[in-house]
C-alpha cells in the first residue's frame, strides 16, 4: 500500500480509531489541525519554540509537512511558514495543506513539493526548520540535517519531535514488527541515538536539548494523568482510579516503559553554529 491507502484503510476500520485519532489523521481536516493546535504537545513546542528563537513573526519551514496541522497551527500562531511535503495526497500531503489553506484563508503559508535532503531554497533562509515525526524517515539522514544547517540563518534554530530511537539493529527489528502501520505500507525507520547525535555534529548543529520520551510531553503527549486515571478505572474500577497514589505509580511505571520501548520517541532542539 502507499500511506495515502493506508490511511483510507485505518479511517474505515474501527480497530484503527484511537490510532487515527492520536495521530491526527481524521478524515475532517479541520478538526486534525483544532485538535493539534490546542494539544499539550505543541503548545510546549511553542513555548520552547519561543524561548529560542524570541522573533515577533519567524520564518518557519516544516520539513515532511505531512496533512499540514503543525503548518497551519504554526501559521495561525503568526508565523511565516514553508510547508515542505512531497506527497499530494489530498489526505495525507500537500492536497490536504492547500484544502486548510484556503479553509484558514491564510496568505502567510507557501507550500512546496520536495524532499527533505533536497531543499530547493537559497542558503541562509529561514530561522527555524521544524520536523514532526520525519528525520527518522531520512534516506540519508547525514544529508537531510545538512541541507536543514544549510538554509538556516546564522544561530538558526532546528526542533525535530517525536523521532525512533533504536538501540542496534535487533532492536530495529522489533519496532518495525510491532508498529502498527508499517506492515500496511513499509515505510517506517528508526536510528540509534548516536547516529543522531553524530549526523547534527557534522552538520555544525549544536543539540541545545535532547529530550528523551518522559522528559517531555511533546514525547509522551496524548498521555497525562487523567487519561491513566480513567484508564485505571475502566480496567479495575472508578474508586481505585480516585487514588493519587495509584495514579502516580502508574505514571512512574508508564514513563519507565516508554523510556525502554523499541523505537522510543526523542526530540532534539539544536542550533546552527
Amino acid at each position: 500500500m502507499t500511506w495515502h491507502e493506508t490511511i483510507e484503510y485505518i479511517q474505515k476500520n474501527p480497530e484503527f480509531a484511537e490510532i487515527v485519532a492520536n495521530t491526527y489523521i481524521l478524515p475532517e481536516l479541520g478538526v486534525n489541525v483544532e485538535r493539534f493546535r490546542h494539544s499539550a504537545e505543541f503548545q510546549e513546542t511553542l513555548r520552547l519554540i519561543r524561548h529560542y528563537c524570541p522573533l515577533p513573526n519567524p520564518y518557519l519551514l516544516d520539513i515532511g509537512a505531512g496533512n499540514g496541522i503543525a503548518s497551519i497551527a504554526f501559521a495561525l500562531e503568526g508565523f511565516r511558514v514553508v510547508a515542505l511535503e512531497p506527497d499530494p495526497s489530498p489526505m495525507v500531503g500537500s492536497g490536504a495543506i492547500k484544502t486548510l489553506v484556503a479553509i484558514y484563508e491564510l496568505s502567510n503559508v507557501q507550500i512546496v513539493e520536495a524532499f527533505g535532503e533536497e531543499l530547493p531554497f537559497e542558503n541562509q533562509t529561514f530561522d527555524i526548520v521544524y520536523g514532526r515525526q520525519v528525520m527518522h524517515h531520512a534516506h540519508h539522514l547525514p544529508k537531510f540535517l545538512a541541507e536543514a544547517a544549510r538554509v538556516l540563518l546564522s544561530k538558526g534554530l532546528l526542533f525535530t519531535t517525536r523521532d525512533h530511537v533504536i538501540k542496534d539493529a535487533y532492536d530495529k527489528q522489533i519496532f518495525l514488527k510491532k508498529h502498527p502501520l508499517h506492515g500496511f505500507y513499509g515505510g517506517e525507520n528508526a536510528f540509534r541515538l548516536t547516529e543522531y547525535r553524530e549526523a547534527f555534529a557534522k552538520a555544525s548543529m549544536q543539540i541545545l536539548e535532547d529530550l528523551s520520551p518522559s522528559q517531555s510531553v511533546i514525547n509522551y503527549d496524548p498521555w497525562n494523568k487523567k487519561r491513566l486515571a480513567d484508564l485505571i478505572g475502566n480496567k479495575i474500577g472508578r474508586t481505585f482510579a480516585t487514588q493519587q497514589w495509584l495514579v502516580d505509580i502508574g505514571w512512574q511505571a508508564l514513563m519507565f516503559r516508554q523510556e525502554r520501548l523499541s523505537g522510543k520517541l526523542y526530540s532534539f532542539i539544536a542550533r546552527k553554529e
